[in-house]
């Protein structure tokens, strides 16, 4: 576990709230969907991309597929069972869809809080609710800097 990596992301993202909505976006204050949130506070930890994105459709919703985000979180974050601040959480936003959303947790307990970025919206700061925490698919942990 890297408690550093974890607060400077939750550090980072604070500083990309507000920065509006834009479909593959990922550049504080001009743009990010939720995919470029998190990969815009990788570069700021860790320098660049991890890997070049690929196109991707902004249908939460969609059915089947592969699970691309979930397979990219595993090949790059380390999987996390517990609470941490810092944590990437990954979202399946209905039951047999693939997982097409993401969040950073930015507070833990009874008011726990994640910072995420969704259309209409950009990057906001939203309570992690019971109706968000049931569709939780997957959680990790950038890796220590």
């Amino acid at each position: 576990m890297s408690v550093a990596a974890g607060l400077a992301a939750v550090a980072a993202a604070r500083a990309w709230i507000g920065t509006p909505y834009v479909h593959q976006g990922s550049v504080r204050g001009a743009g990010a969907d939720c995919l470029g949130l998190v990969r815009g506070i990788w570069r700021e930890l860790y320098g660049t991309d991890p890997e070049p994105m690929p196109a991707y459709t902004p249908d939460w919703g969609e059915v089947g597929g592969t699970e691309l985000i979930l397979g990219g979180a595993g090949r790059y974050l380390l999987p996390a069972q517990d609470e941490q601040p810092g944590d990437v959480l990954v979202f399946r936003m209905r039951a047999g869809a693939i997982a097409k959303h993401l969040g950073i947790l930015a507070e833990i307990g009874a008011e726990a809080r994640f910072i995420h970025a969704y259309d209409r919206h950009g990057v906001v700061d939203s309570p992690l609710s019971a109706p968000w925490r049931a569709r939780i698919a997957g959680r990790f942990r950038f890796p220590p800097l």
